[in-house]
């Protein structure tokens, strides 16, 4: 009976250490709940991150191709501009030049940020195309470079406007459609301007043409 007594005690005395452990235990087990459902919202918030990371990282084949063609196309505008701004023609075509200078380096400095928070790396040169044509416009002065610049800015603003345009309404990146169709008004006007420049430049050709077959003309019948 004493044995038996003694292991009932001993039972009470377990099962009353269990139940004063129970609290700690279950903290401790709460704990580890935590750490892991901790390690599940770090890694909750880690996936968050990388979730923004993966945005910043997985922005698409066709977006990544259109911000490096910005970066190079915005390059190649503002060096040309800086030779039309400095070179010695037609003061419409010198205020363009500056024009171009002013707002697209304004319009890279915006997609470089905005690359950045991509995850995307630009071209920091321009192609060996765009080399190309800066080489000979360089060596290019008066009407001879001014005829050249205008006809390369009307074809190239023609093509920036159907892209940007294009990109403002089918990029997949929100931030890069904002950005897109943010500064398509701006490549429409320059588009505009330079087609009003390129009409007066073509008037005053024209002209100039009338007026010398006029007098070979009219010295043609003097002669006879």
């Amino acid at each position: 009976m004493t044995k038996k007594k003694l292991t009932g005690m001993a039972a009470v005395a377990v099962a009353g250490l269990l139940t004063t452990m129970t609290p700690a235990a279950a903290q401790t087990g709460g704990a580890m709940g935590t750490e892991p459902g901790g390690m599940g919202t770090s890694g909750s918030m880690s996936h968050d991150n990388m979730g923004k990371g993966g945005m910043t990282g997985k922005v698409s084949a066709a977006d990544k191709k259109f911000m490096m063609k910005a970066a190079q196309g915005g390059m190649e505008e503002v060096e040309l501009g800086k030779v039309a701004a400095a070179n010695p023609s037609n003061a419409d075509v010198k205020a363009f030049g500056q024009k171009m200078v002013d707002d697209h380096s304004k319009a890279n400095d915006q997609l470089k940020q905005l690359a950045q928070t991509k995850g995307v790396t630009l071209p920091t040169d321009m192609t060996k195309a765009q080399h190309k044509d800066m080489d000979q416009l360089s060596k290019m002065t008066g009407d001879a470079f001014d005829k050249a610049y205008v006809k390369m800015m009307v074809k190239d603003h023609k093509k920036d406007v159907a892209e940007f345009s294009k990109e403002s309404k089918s990029a997949k990146d929100a931030d890069l459609k904002s950005w897109a169709g943010t500064t398509l008004p701006t490549l429409e006007e320059h588009l505009k301007m330079i087609q009003d420049i390129s009409g007066k430049m073509g008037g005053m050709t024209t002209s100039m043409s009338k007026k010398s077959t006029t007098k070979k003309t009219s010295s043609g019948t003097h002669g006879q």
